[in-house]
């Protein structure tokens, strides 16, 4: 994706990849009768894969996704797999067609669509829209799994814990090797993450379809309805796993807000105590929980049967959750030179998160 220097409200704009360089597309959706995307209109979105946003001759408006990588095959095989599936069951952009050969996908577009990142950032994803979080994905849970990937979630990344493979270490950034040096030195947390990976099987009682990628961003809301997108990691897996990852989103909101609360509450040049840290913190977290707690009783109260009958589900995605902010930690790492303090800092959150999940389930807000 191409990064373009149109300004729009003083934000830089994206430039999408010249759709004459990517025939296939126009090709696709004259296959589908919907015509070429108007070229004066068509627009991209921050992702990594290569996407366009438009109308076609037809007037029809959709979201072209180009997925590219050696995995390439795997996720356009689960987001197909998924869809078919999900039917009219689960709130989410439809599936208009597909180009297996080339990774094209073709979605309904959703209009004026913003995404759970931009209404966080605006201080707009309500207890409401908990709400319709929940739901949906009590909706994707309930799903047969017929068709769905059953290979293993490839998170937590328990092979590194010993040591990185070369071909990693001469890709790596500073950070990322940082981070690994971090939890190299740290057994309790490896043996953790490896609890969390054994425990990821057909033994789990609530065992089914799972979106298995669960994060803020990939949920888009549009006329009053939240959506749920971006199926490529979808496959039958603990149900837990998406159900920590959306706390553990609001654990890292919280964790992120922790320097700047204490930058308006502190006087000019005070270097905050380590109580401080702690107590503003706890209240980060606590103003959130009960959007996780909106997010998971409504969760509950659509699931199906195996799952709300599954005791140890709290705890499973308590320990997610925790995941979630190490995951979090590294994903910053890959495009960083240094780890920075709110990283670490939040890192060390979901540490203690996921050493004893079971005494945080209340506080996260995992509890009816």
């Amino acid at each position: 994706m191409e990064t373009g220097n149109r300004v729009r409200g003083g934000t830089p704009q994206l430039t999408p990849v010249d759709l004459d360089n990517v025939p296939e597309v126009d090709e696709l959706l004259g296959r589908l009768g919907i015509g070429i995307l108007d070229r004066t209109v068509v627009s991209t979105s921050l992702g990594r894969n290569d996407n366009w946003s438009g109308t076609g001759a037809d007037g029809t408006e959709v979201f072209v996704k180009r997925i590219s990588g050696p995995d390439r095959d795997a996720r356009m095989a689960r987001t197909i797999a998924f869809c078919a599936a999900a039917g009219n069951r689960v709130t989410t952009p439809r599936l208009l067609g597909s180009d297996r050969e080339h990774g094209l996908l073709v979605f309904d577009r959703l209009s004026d669509s913003r995404s759970g990142t931009e209404l966080v950032a605006d201080d707009a994803f309500t207890e409401a829209l908990c709400e319709q979080a929940g739901s949906a994905l009590a909706a994707v849970h309930a799903l047969g799994p017929a068709g769905f990937d059953t290979t293993p979630h490839p998170l937590p990344p328990t092979g590194h814990l010993e040591a990185v493979p070369y071909s990693f270490y001469t890709r790596a950034t500073a950070a990322e090797l940082a981070t690994w040096r971090l939890m190299h030195g740290d057994p309790p947390l490896a043996d953790a993450l490896r609890r969390l990976r054994e425990a990821d099987d057909e033994s789990v009682p609530s065992w089914g379809p799972i979106h298995g990628d669960v994060r803020l961003d990939q949920f888009l809301l549009s006329d009053g309805r939240l959506y749920l997108t971006d199926f490529e990691e979808a496959r039958v897996g603990d149900p837990a796993r998406d159900l920590g990852a959306f706390a553990g989103e609001w654990l890292f909101q919280a964790a992120m807000r922790i320097p700047v609360t204490l930058a308006e509450s502190s006087p000019i040049g005070h270097t905050p105590t380590h109580e401080e840290i702690i107590a503003t913190g706890v209240g980060e977290i606590e103003q959130r929980s009960p959007l996780v707690r909106r997010f998971y009783g409504a969760y509950l109260d659509r699931a199906p049967g195996p799952v709300r009958d599954d005791k140890e589900l709290a705890a499973r995605a308590a320990a997610y959750a925790g995941w979630h902010m190490m995951d979090r930690m590294l994903a910053t790492a890959s495009s960083s030179t240094r780890l920075s303090p709110v990283s670490k800092a939040a890192a060390g959150i979901g540490r203690t998160v996921l050493l004893s999940p079971a005494e945080f389930t209340s506080s996260l807000g995992l509890e009816a």
